[in-house]
């Protein structure tokens, strides 16, 4: 179904844009999944950015995962990537119920965030890629 359609539809609405390949998708899912059914005041939806370029680029998501929140049919607040979820791969489900409560897209969610004692922030790290400010151990040397 259209995005927009479900919108009018429902007066709160959760949009989660992905890509079945991103790792980080997978686990906003995951937890998406956990909160849909404690929560059926809000209609949780999963649209493919690969089947939607239109739809993204019309709703400037550029960073996935993306949760766009519609309320009466208006994008009233975005989470993209992790960084507002504690920056770390592994946050609570709590902590993406009480985001989500901040934006009064669920009742019921925890007045405050949950703790995240111990945790680090989570780097990506790519390897086999070097920039050019990686002088060591260069052969493009100009002797």
């Amino acid at each position: 179904k259209d995005l927009f359609a479900e919108c009018k539809a429902s007066t709160r609405v959760v949009c989660h844009f992905y890509r079945p390949t991103t790792m980080r998708c997978e686990i906003v899912d995951k937890h998406l999944q956990l909160l849909a059914p404690r929560h059926v005041e809000t209609k949780f939806l999963k649209l493919s950015v690969d089947k939607a370029p239109f739809m993204c680029e019309r709703l400037n998501v550029h960073i996935l995962p993306s949760l766009l929140c519609f309320k009466e049919n208006i994008v009233s607040d975005r989470i993209a990537g992790f960084d507002q979820l504690g920056g770390i791969d592994d946050f609570p489900t709590e902590m993406l119920e009480w985001r989500l409560g901040k934006s009064d897209m669920i009742h019921r969610a925890p007045s405050e965030p949950p703790a995240l004692s111990g945790k680090k922030k989570s780097t990506t790290v790519l390897k086999g890629k070097r920039n050019i400010r990686d002088a060591e151990d260069s052969d493009d040397s100009d002797d």
